[in-house]
This record gives structure tokens, sequence and C-alpha cells, in this order.
């Protein structure tokens, strides 16, 4: 159904909860976001932590079973006179990248955003969907047929 991309994704991951330095992503080297991903009876579920993200910053491609997903949190205007003290939140450009299996029909993906996950549902492709194959024919003229 997916195939990892990215291989050293989750080594970036680790390295930032390590290292306790949230990176600012930018478009050519953004920051990765959390992900599930699972089967949910006819359809594949794929979902993505995007909090603090506007939906209109949020921006989905797919080309040849390649499915991008980019998103930017913008910094909060504080006002003229504010002064942070504190600033954890990771800002900047997320961006994932998966490989969609043959068994998915990408040709009808829904997205939906709600209190900051994204969530995409992928229906499984008819071909790739389990079916019984029946027997056909006359037992007579198949004995015919191997027996000569």
């Amino acid at each position: 159904m997916l195939m990892r991309s990215e291989p050293f994704t989750e080594v970036n991951r680790l390295a930032q909860q390590l290292f306790g330095a949230p990176t600012t992503g930018t478009w050519s080297r953004p920051t990765t976001m959390p992900v599930d991903a699972y089967r949910n009876g006819d359809e594949f579920v794929i979902v993505f932590d995007l909090p603090g993200v506007d939906k209109d910053a949020i921006d989905i491609d797919i080309e040849r079973n390649v499915l991008t997903v980019r998103a930017e949190r913008r910094p909060v205007d504080l006002g003229e006179h504010a002064q942070a003290t504190l600033t954890e939140r990771p800002l900047g450009v997320f961006s994932r990248q998966m490989f969609l299996g043959d068994a998915l029909d990408t040709d009808r993906i829904d997205a939906t955003y709600h209190n900051g996950v994204l969530a995409l549902r992928i229906p499984i492709a008819e071909k790739a969907k389990p079916r019984k194959i029946t027997v056909g024919g006359h037992a007579d003229q198949e004995h015919k047929v191997l027996n000569g």
C-alpha cells in the first residue's frame, strides 16, 4: 500500500529530539511532520499532524503515485510591543513525500483538515480487492480435452 521514502526522515527527527533544537524549515530544506498510516476496511488512511497551520497553507500533490504534502506554519504577529520569552513551536515549511502502491485509487483521494490534523483517505482500487474466481465449464468436456 505504502512504500516508505525519505530515508533520513527518521534520523533527522531523532536528532531534533535529542538535541532539542527545532529547526525552521524552508522551501528548499523542509522539516518533516509526524504521520500515521493504516488500512481501514476498503480505504487507506494517512494522518498528518499540522497544529497551528492554516488550511490555506497546505499543498497536496500526487504525481505517478508519489504523494507530496507541504505545509507552512507562519509566525504569529505578536504586536509591536510584544517580546517573546519562550519560542519552542517550530515554524516554517513542513513536507512529507510517500510512494503509494498501485493497489490504491489515487484518483479518488479525499482530504479533510480539522483541529490541526490533515487526514487523507484513499480508496483501495477495485482490482486490488479480494474476489472469488468461479470455475466454469463442464466436467465431461474437460475430461475429453485432458484425456484426448
